[in-house]
């Protein structure tokens, strides 16, 4: 039963040295804690962040459009195959299908990676990025929830200072 002395007179518990020196110390690690965050926010900051995802981005998906294409931008007969007989997708003819994600692979990552029209090539690069989830390779989730995080990023935040989308006065 707590005496008279180990309370206040509002009734609650008093403070030991013990107590009060383990505030400070919780305190003084917290403050320097949020230091060093203030101190990382400020030499990584968006526009790294933003410069390094484009760019990752940027090189992974062009990458892929790539191996889509023979020469300039002719798609070729491996993706035509690919298309009508692994992936399969719902709703468009695979012709259609290789076409699209062939030139969306090649458009969208040079727009990234200039910076221009950031928010919409990166909503454009997480759409296919969603398709081929859910109608091509399904169990690749780790692989597409790390491309989802960075360009859900990029269509939040844009594209940072060194981007045309900046230069032109865009948000």
């Amino acid at each position: 039963m707590p005496t008279p002395q180990d309370s206040s007179p509002s009734g609650a518990p008093l403070k030991t040295a013990a107590s009060a020196r383990q505030t400070s110390l919780t305190a003084a690690l917290r403050a320097r804690w949020n230091r060093g965050a203030e101190q990382l926010e400020r030499w990584i900051g968006h526009d790294l962040l933003a410069v390094l995802g484009r760019v990752a981005m940027a090189a992974l998906f062009f990458q892929s459009g790539r191996t889509k294409v023979t020469g300039l931008l002719t798609v070729s007969e491996g993706t035509y195959t690919l298309f009508r007989e692994e992936y399969r997708l719902p709703l468009l003819p695979p012709e259609l299908a290789a076409h699209l994600a062939a030139y969306a692979e090649h458009l969208f990552p040079l727009l990234l990676l200039l910076g221009l029209a950031t928010r919409l090539s990166a909503l454009a690069l997480l759409g296919m990025t969603l398709v081929i989830q859910v109608f091509v390779y399904p169990d690749a989730w780790p692989t597409h929830v790390s491309w989802a995080g960075l360009l859900l990023y990029l269509a939040a935040r844009g594209g940072g200072a060194l981007s045309v989308d900046r230069a032109l006065g865009l948000r």
